[in-house]
């Protein structure tokens, strides 16, 4: 089944990739949703399952839990990586061509290896269970029509042409297969797969707060975005407590 999510994924990559192509009109009301279905999957699903697994292994009564290490990890090593690559600077920005041509395609790299971790992440929940495989799932089929988006704007921007950008969107697409397979050798411990998905947890907040929603409020800054977000969340509240 994880396996059939991360080909889900490559669907999801390449329709981001080409709506970045073609056409941008409604993104802001898809990427506002996005953020909302990302931040309710954290709230509502990751984190009360990293909070089991942490309960039954040995030091869980510490004062401050290392899964909260790890999730406050997550969010700053996928700021650190974004920062030096350049990820989120303007396209006005004053580079000269060859360094402004280096960062787009480190941009665009980094994007890849967040994919390959996506799939990882996917096979490791389904070590968890299969509600949690879901989950972690969703998650990556939410965030990852935005990285299909955002690897082909990243190329583009760089002044790289449509021949380059589609091939790293194929990249960025495929990786998330490669990971589950990778998920596939591996036994986690309980202990290991509740800081594995702290860490997630943590990546996803930084996602939806650092990456989609400025991107969905750049152009387009209305309260129908600002709806779709909170409609996100609570469709999300919804789905977990049903399940």
């Amino acid at each position: 089944m994880a396996l059939v999510i991360a080909i889900c994924t490559v669907f999801s990559t390449a329709l981001g990739g080409i709506v970045a192509l073609r056409a941008r009109d409604r993104m802001h009301l898809v990427l506002g949703l996005s953020a909302g279905v990302l931040l309710g999957l954290v709230a509502f699903d990751l984190l009360p399952e990293v909070f089991r697994l942490w309960s039954t292994t040995p030091g869980a009564d510490q004062k401050v839990p290392w899964t909260m290490v790890a999730f406050v990890g997550g969010f700053l090593i996928l700021h650190v990586i974004e920062r030096a690559a350049g990820v989120h600077e303007p396209a006005d920005h004053d580079y000269g061509d060859h360094a402004h041509d280096l960062a787009g395609s480190l941009g665009a790299l980094g994007l890849i290896g967040h994919s390959l971790l996506d799939g990882l992440a996917i096979g490791l929940a389904f070590h968890v269970n299969t509600s949690v495989g879901w989950t972690v799932g969703i998650a990556v089929l939410a965030h990852d029509f935005a990285d299909g988006l955002n690897t082909v704007t990243l190329m583009r921007r760089a002044g790289h042409d449509r021949r380059r950008a589609v091939l790293a969107l194929g990249l960025d697409a495929i990786a998330p297969v490669i990971g589950v397979l990778i998920a596939f050798v591996l036994s986690p411990s309980d202990q290991f797969l509740a800081l594995y998905l702290s860490a997630f947890a943590g990546l996803l907040t930084y996602l939806a707060t650092a990456d989609i929603l400025p991107e969905a409020h750049a152009h387009h800054p209305s309260r129908i975005t600002l709806l779709t977000t909170v409609f996100g969340v609570a469709a999300m509240y919804v789905i977990s407590v049903l399940s």
